[in-house]
């Protein structure tokens, strides 16, 4: 037996991209059938190209495909990577998921595995309220919140944080960061698993 996982992110510079291919990486180790989706870009042309960042991101990624309200019903899992916009996701996560409300209504959404991740500039940034927020949504679908929480320790090397992996600062993830990531991706992995009535390997690292 399988899951599918669906990592469903924003990156405007790249750092969530980084955390969303580790977690994807993390959920394939666990052998999970994995999709990598990003949401649209809402910011017009001019905007981008203002900063030579995020115009090389975007060029950089624009092969990877838009996430689509099928990805959701398709997942068993699904991992939400958004950097902090004021300590709330940023626009363009928040309107991919906006579209959702008729899986919602048809409780299409209730019973998978869900988990997010997030950066900010700064440590004390609104990463935190910026999974929250998120989490606000998982409950809303009935979904099941699986967090790394401080199962682990790449956890700890990341600088401690339970609610899921954080990239901190200018300089994109670093190497902990990632590490993080991808625990998270193979935890949330096996809990799909487990919600599928399917057993999980004794020995896997974090394994509760």
């Amino acid at each position: 037996m399988t899951v599918k996982v669906a990592v469903i992110y924003y990156s405007s510079t790249g750092t969530v991209h980084a955390l969303a291919q580790a977690v994807a990486e993390g959920a394939a180790s666990a052998g999970a059938e994995v999709r990598l989706r990003r949401a649209a870009e809402l910011a017009p042309a001019e905007a981008i190209d203002k900063n030579p960042l995020w115009r090389r991101h975007a060029d950089a990624t624009a092969s990877i495909p838009v996430a689509e309200l099928d990805d959701l019903l398709w997942a068993d899992a699904l991992a939400f990577g958004t950097p902090s916009r004021f300590g709330t996701p940023a626009a363009q996560l928040k309107q991919f998921i906006d579209q959702a409300g008729g899986l919602w209504r048809d409780g299409l959404l209730a019973d998978k595995a869900a988990t997010a991740f997030t950066s900010a500039y700064n440590r004390h940034g609104g990463s935190e309220s910026t999974i929250l927020a998120l989490s606000n949504v998982f409950y809303h679908w009935g979904a099941i919140i699986v967090p790394p929480g401080f199962t682990d320790a790449s956890v700890f090397a990341a600088g401690g944080n339970p609610y899921g992996a954080v990239a901190t600062g200018g300089q994109g993830a670093d190497d902990p960061a990632l590490a993080a990531a991808r625990f998270q991706g193979q935890r949330l992995a096996r809990f799909a698993l487990r919600l599928k009535g399917a057993p999980v390997a004794a020995g896997v690292a974090g394994s509760a």
